[in-house]
């Protein structure tokens, strides 16, 4: 489709102001118009994110120049590009990471942080990748330094996040602690390969964590609890172990007890994704590319879709998200 014949305008998802999921109202926007090394993609499907839920609060306003519409991943079909693209053409199938816009009919996306879609995914389970990929890969092999035969401590282990982090971690032949809020969800992390999960409403993660290990403790902590957390992560880590920060659910001002940051020689990180620059994405893009996306056309990945609504249905969405009920991925559907 040539971009003379493009539509105009298109449906959005953006905010009337900061608030609860009712700020979130379908309006009438102009369908965006691609960069040099854009494509414009006809979205089919747009995955939600615990970044969508603190944008919505006021918490997390859009990069400089990113779109206020809300969405950080989405899946489609390519149907315009900018001239210096050469990764995609109009027809192809693509699931991408953005800044920002993927509640929308259409957005545009960087073609060097989009991926073809593999055959085995459909546009639903397809727009649950690009966020939860690049944000696992990072954080726990790049950042976390994951090894074969290590332990990795996962948080919120039925989370978009978490059933990516176990799975992921498995296929590189790592041991696998999980924590959920339920004996439902509990039994879902073990489904998916977690080694030992826990519930951590009813038991001490930082108690079962040494006894699932023999005392040695988890080499690798990925956490987007914070609050408490922070303190017991210390205590959960084995001796050179690696935390990683990537969010914070409770909050980011804490008491905690840093001198087991010294006595176990403890590496603690963090990093966002959002706000990096287009070329650091794309390095990482490349990556995931070249690591993780492989699993997916081997079968050896399972996207977990715990429900869609329609897009005009953003607000109930949000609100599915924050009940805390889910299990996996959320996704808007055009």
């Amino acid at each position: 489709m040539s971009s003379t014949t493009l539509p105009q305008t298109m449906i959005a998802i953006a905010a009337m102001a900061a608030g609860g999921p009712e700020v979130l109202v379908p309006e009438e926007r102009p369908v965006p118009v691609p960069g040099p090394h854009e494509i414009l993609i006809k979205v089919s499907a747009a995955g939600l994110n615990r970044g969508d839920v603190v944008q919505r609060r006021g918490l997390y306003p859009p990069p400089p120049g990113a779109s206020d519409i809300f969405g950080l991943e989405v899946a489609g079909e390519v149907i315009a590009k900018g001239p210096k693209v050469t990764r995609f053409r109009p027809g192809d199938k693509v699931m991408s990471l953005v800044a920002g816009g993927g509640y929308a009919q259409y957005c545009v996306a960087h073609e060097a942080h989009t991926f073809a879609i593999p055959s085995r995914l459909n546009m639903v389970t397809a727009a649950s990748v690009p966020e939860t990929f690049m944000t696992v890969w990072h954080n726990v092999f790049q950042r976390g330094s994951l090894l074969a035969g290590e332990t990795l401590l996962v948080h919120g282990g039925s989370s978009g996040i978490g059933v990516t982090a176990i799975q992921l971690a498995k296929t590189f032949d790592a041991k696998v602690i999980a924590t959920a809020g339920s004996a439902e969800k509990c039994d879902i992390c073990r489904q998916l390969g977690a080694d030992v999960a826990i519930n951590y409403k009813t038991s001490d993660f930082v108690e079962e964590v040494h006894a699932a290990t023999g005392g040695i403790g988890a080499h690798v902590i990925l956490d987007m609890v914070g609050g408490a957390y922070i303190g017991r992560n210390f205590a959960a880590a084995s001796v050179e172990g690696r935390i990683v920060q990537i969010g914070f659910m409770d909050t980011s001002l804490v008491t905690a007890n840093f001198s087991l940051l010294m006595t176990k020689r403890l590496l603690y990180t963090g990093s966002t994704l959002r706000a990096r620059s287009a070329e650091d994405k794309a390095r990482l893009a490349h990556a995931v590319e070249t690591n993780a996306i492989p699993l997916l056309n081997q079968g050896r990945y399972q996207p977990i879709i715990d429900r869609t609504f329609p897009l005009e249905q953003a607000a109930d969405a949000h609100r599915r998200m924050e009940s805390g009920q889910h299990i996996g991925k959320i996704v808007l559907t055009t």
